[in-house]
């Protein structure tokens, strides 16, 4: 779990990580080594006061350096909410996230398809299955090319979609993945539908179980 000055749900991403049995080290912005890690979660929150825009003062963190370098090499990484507008400005992931449509931060359990079970965090879902997870962000607008939606929906790496877009995503996309499926970005928040009680759902879990595998079938 990546901390920036701003994130705010790296204690929630541990402790999903925890639920399905694998051990969560915490990794800190200054960190200029991934202490062993098998694969990172990049948070939610506000990473760096989301000065500039969103993610764009992040991807200079020595951290991510090493997330880049390590993706490069396979390492399953997950962007949530946050996490995918870091993603996406340090070009592991493409587009862009930007202002909701209306304005309005959006805070309220969505609807997920999955049109892609074929990533390192998606693995343990049926094709099209559907999730319940809840959504806050104020820049989840994913917007990108038409030449680079194409290609993402030619290739099969819009990961998931909204039943009811809340932001203006164009073809509502809630996340999406790297050409080789082991880089994975989404908006809404995995982390936080862990547990019936405190959350929508454990719809979530399926991400966390996902990669455990991909890390274990190496």
């Amino acid at each position: 779990m990546i901390t920036f000055p701003g994130t705010l749900d790296d204690v929630d991403a541990a402790r999903a990580v925890r639920r399905v049995g694998a051990e969560a080290i915490s990794l800190w912005h200054a960190d200029a080594d991934l202490k062993g890690v098998d694969a990172v979660v990049v948070p939610g929150g506000f990473s760096y006061g989301d000065y500039l825009r969103a993610g764009a003062i992040a991807k200079f963190a020595p951290v991510m350096a090493q997330v880049i370098d390590a993706a490069g090499r396979g390492m399953p990484v997950l962007g949530i909410c946050n996490g995918f507008q870091v993603l996406c400005e340090a070009g592991l992931l493409p587009g862009a996230l930007t202002r909701n449509v209306g304005l309005h931060f959006r805070c309220r359990d969505v609807w997920l398809r999955v049109t892609s079970n074929a990533t390192a965090w998606t693995t343990r879902f049926e094709s099209n299955a559907d999730l319940l997870v809840p959504l806050k962000s104020g820049e989840g607008r994913y917007v990108a090319p038409a030449a680079v939606l194409d290609e993402l929906e030619g290739e099969g790496r819009i990961v998931f979609r909204y039943h009811e877009n809340p932001n203006g995503s164009l073809h509502d996309i809630a996340g999406v993945s790297s050409a080789n499926g082991r880089v994975v970005g989404l908006m809404p928040h995995p982390e936080h539908a862990i547990d019936a009680l405190t959350g929508p759902s454990e719809d979530g879990l399926g991400l966390f179980y996902s990669a455990l595998d991909a890390v274990l079938a190496v």
